[in-house]
Parts: structure tokens; sequence; C-alpha cells
């Protein structure tokens, strides 16, 4: 409570020294107005004292606005204080201009968010001409693992032959393990991921086992790691689509199904106004015998009602907390985030 009472008492008094700045200067440019000495002197200060007048709201509208970002990321880290898991936090808002983070540069586990990964590094190929979205691929019986979680074995116990389009679906908007370690087999495995990713200057990234491996061991799940600041460099990489890493097609087609997510709803999405539009990917490592949460995470992108968005990711580990817990957690995060850039003055 000291601390917050502190911290706000700082941010007041930072707003009344910037106000009484301003109002000294306001009050000697009337002085000038009001003053009978010679035209041209008084014109000459006039325009000297409202250029450095001009400079110093600028400066003090910019401290104002990055006063209002720590407040953010103060909310933030009250947030997370009282919960016995390490969470990691980067988000960007305002037009890439404004960063708020926690831990953003720590490992965390991806699990299933580099089905993302692998959905890009696969359609980088179809851009390349070595596959296309409706060219089929075959799932084997065999490939449908029973203790993986997969719809796409439920749906279709005896396996099939399936689109790439439909494996994306699947691995990415409905986290089907099947889906994605078969597009990992199209692909050549998931070093190819890593180093495309590498490739494209993305640094903070590592993936080393397929969902199969690490069902088998789950130790390996660490090994398959981001930060939270790589994660979101990601994102905005390929939303931006600057350098044209994918095509139109591809492009509308991952960030399609990326809204069309249907995991995670009590995550990014858990508390926002109904009809809010979340592009993401989510991930999960369950929880072991001695009660501990590797891994729950959720990396998106917020779109909000004025048309702008937000990149935004969560990821909780090392947990001792409950399930609704660690999603509550990522929960409260988005929409501290969507309060904050949707009351913002415009």
């Amino acid at each position: 409570m000291q601390l917050k009472q502190a911290g706000i008492y700082r941010e007041c008094v930072g707003y009344i020294h910037e106000f009484r700045v301003l109002l000294f200067i306001f009050n000697r440019w009337w002085q000038f107005f009001q003053s009978p000495y010679n035209t041209k002197i008084q014109t000459k200060n006039m325009t000297r004292l409202f250029k450095f007048a001009t400079l110093l709201f600028l400066v003090s509208s910019y401290q104002t606005f990055a006063q209002s970002a720590d407040s953010l990321r103060y909310k933030i880290q009250q947030m997370v204080s009282d919960k016995n898991a390490i969470v990691g936090v980067s988000i960007i808002g305002n037009d890439g201009k404004d960063t708020v983070s926690l831990n953003d540069e720590r490992h965390f586990p991806l699990q299933s968010v580099f089905k993302f990964h692998i959905a890009l590094a696969v359609l980088s190929k179809i851009d390349d001409g070595k596959f296309s979205l409706d060219q089929k691929i075959e799932i084997q019986k065999k490939d449908l693992l029973p203790d993986l979680w997969s719809p796409l074995r439920e749906e279709n116990p005896n396996g099939g032959s399936f689109q790439i389009s439909k494996l994306i679906e699947y691995a990415v908007s409905l986290s089907d393990n099947v889906g994605g370690d078969g597009l990992l087999r199209l692909i050549g495995g998931p070093k190819v991921v890593e180093k495309y990713f590498k490739k494209n200057r993305i640094e903070d990234v590592s993936i080393k086992f397929n969902e199969e491996e690490v069902n088998a061991n789950p130790e390996l799940m660490f090994q398959n790691w981001t930060t939270p600041k790589a994660a979101n460099e990601t994102l905005s990489k390929f939303y931006y689509n600057k350098n044209k890493l994918l095509s139109q097609k591809s492009y509308d087609f991952i960030w399609r199904v990326m809204r069309e997510t249907e995991t995670g709803v009590n995550r990014l999405k858990g508390q926002l106004p109904k009809g809010t539009i979340v592009a993401h990917k989510t991930g999960s490592s369950g929880t072991d015998k001695d009660g501990l949460t590797a891994a729950v995470n959720d990396i998106g992108i917020v779109f909000l009602p004025n048309g702008k968005y937000f990149f935004i990711n969560v990821f909780v580990t090392n947990s001792k907390e409950n399930e609704e817990t660690n999603e509550k957690i990522i929960a409260d995060i988005a929409k501290a985030t969507f309060d904050y850039y949707t009351t913002q003055p415009k």
C-alpha cells in the first residue's frame, strides 16, 4: 500500500511541476504581449517564446504518456505480485510506440504456441512453390497417438487424406497435436521451423522437438522455448508483413485462422467485451504430480473498437496456482491493457 501511495504521490508531483512551468511560461508570454516596447523586438521575442513553449508542451505530453504507460506496467506488476508463479508479459500498442513488459527476455516453454510458428514455416514453403494449400497429405492410423490432444483423431479414427490448409486449421485454431506433427513431417521436422525464424532474424526461439516426443518425455518441453519479447516480435513482424514474408493469400489465410482460434476462451479473450476480435494462439503443459504447471500461454493481437490494435502475449510458468487462476492472470492483464487503450485521450 505504501509503495502504491508513493507512486501516486510522485506522479501527482510531476504533473503539478509541469503545470507550474507551463503557467510560468504563458504568464511571461502574456507580459511580452502587454509590453509597450518596440514591436519588432516584441514580435521576435514572442516567436522565440512560442517555439519554446510548444517544445516544452510536446515534451510534457510525452512524459505524461510515459507516466501513463508506467501506470499500466505498475498495475500488471501488482496483479502478479501475490501469485505463486513466474509471469512473462510483452505488450506493444499505440502504433508500435508503446511497449510494456515483464520478464520479457526470460525463456518460457512454448508448448502449443509453436504451432503458430509451424504454420508460418509451412506457408513460407507454399509461397516458395514447394506445396499448395489445397494439396493433400496422408495421416495414417499409426499417427493417431491416443495420448495426444487431437480433434482430428476423434473425427477421423482411421486417419485419412487432408488438405494442408485443413491441417493448419486443426493445428492452430484447435491446437491439434496430430495435425501439428503432420505438418512438421511435411517440411522436415522442428529444426526446419527454428531455422526459418533464425533466418528472419528472430533469434530467441528454440524448436527442437515435436508433440509426440514432448508427450513421451515432458522435460523436453523446456527445449522448445521463446521469450515474450521474441513472441511479440514474431506477431508484429508477420502481421505488419513489411518484408513480404508471406504472400497476400498466405497472410489472409493465417490471420483468419488465428482469429478463429477456439482454445483458451478464459485467457486473452476471457474478460474482454463480447465480440472483441482476438487473433491468438494458446499453449498448455498440464500440471505435474507435484502440482506444478510449466506453461499456460496465450499470444495474439487484440483489436480495439476504434480500429486500432495491440500485440500482447502472456506466459505463465513454474506455477503452483490452479488452472483457473493461471488463466485469470492472462485475462486480467489483457483486460487491463484493453481498458488502458480504450480510455486514452483522443
